[in-house]
């Protein structure tokens, strides 16, 4: 079997060209391969088109290339966390082709499995399949391209859409712990895209937070077998942020917190 660690994150992106299509795993900042997008940003690799849930926040994971302008694409299915993002979309620098979050997860995962296109429920009836979703405006805020119509298909009583599957040129996923074969385990909601984009992309590169020896991970728990990764590097302490921080407020007072004055729990 193949070693397929690289050295360091830097080697491991090298290749990626400029105008490559990426798929990057994570689900909003949980699970996201930092330090590959942080190599590729050193690199000044740019023209990319991304698949992910989402494009970071304004300075962090791939917000840090939508803020260079490193990224012409995005095929997302949310994007609310992001003002950079809202900025370039409205004056015409980016292009946004959005996905039902579920297709989207489809659309990898048909294409990691050989399958060119499906049908789906979602989007039926709405500009997802009849066309018109704004993808890129111009400078002067007019819909330059707009989502074309989809192809829609009567199964059993009910209207599908056909959706075409995706194919990326490279992955960047993040992983709890990896093999020297590209065996990899996911934690927690890091699976929600991760295994996806390993399976989808044409060129898999994952980061691990715990490299092991072949043999050492459970076959039953492995949850993207090594042959859908071509690279691995070791990114041992990634930093890990919270998106959005909810924290409650201990009154100690005695007169109680608004909510209790009021009734409330």
């Amino acid at each position: 079997m193949i070693d397929k660690v690289v050295a360091s994150a830097a080697e491991a992106v090298k290749d990626i060209p400029d105008g490559a299509s990426l798929a990057v795993g994570g689900f909003g900042l949980c699970g996201i391969p930092v330090a590959l997008i942080d190599a590729l940003h050193q690199q000044g690799t740019t023209g990319l088109e991304t698949v992910s849930n989402n494009c970071g926040v304004d300075d962090w994971g791939l917000g840090i290339l939508l803020k260079d302008g490193r990224i012409r694409r995005t095929i997302s299915s949310y994007v609310g966390e992001n003002k950079e993002f809202a900025r370039q979309y409205l004056a015409g620098e980016l292009e946004v082709v959005l996905t039902p979050q579920g297709t989207l997860a489809e659309k990898l995962r048909a294409g990691g499995a050989g399958i060119p296109a499906f049908y789906t429920k979602a989007g039926v009836g709405t500009q997802v399949s009849e066309g018109g979703l704004p993808q890129k405006y111009d400078a002067d805020g007019n819909v330059e391209k707009a989502s074309g119509p989809k192809e829609v298909r009567a199964f059993n009583g009910a209207d599908f859409v056909l959706e075409e599957s995706l194919t990326p040129d490279f992955g960047l996923v993040h992983a709890w712990k990896g093999d020297r074969h590209g065996n990899l385990v996911f934690h927690a909601t890091a699976m929600n895209f991760n295994p996806l984009c390993a399976m989808a992309a044409k060129t898999t590169i994952a980061e691990v937070e715990e490299l092991v020896e072949p043999g050492e991970l459970d076959p039953e728990h492995i949850h993207t077998p090594g042959i859908f990764v071509q690279r691995v590097v070791v990114s041992p302490t990634p930093e890990k942020r919270i998106e959005k921080r909810t924290v409650s407020v201990t009154d100690t007072s005695g007169a109680g917190t608004a909510e209790q004055q009021a009734g409330g729990a």
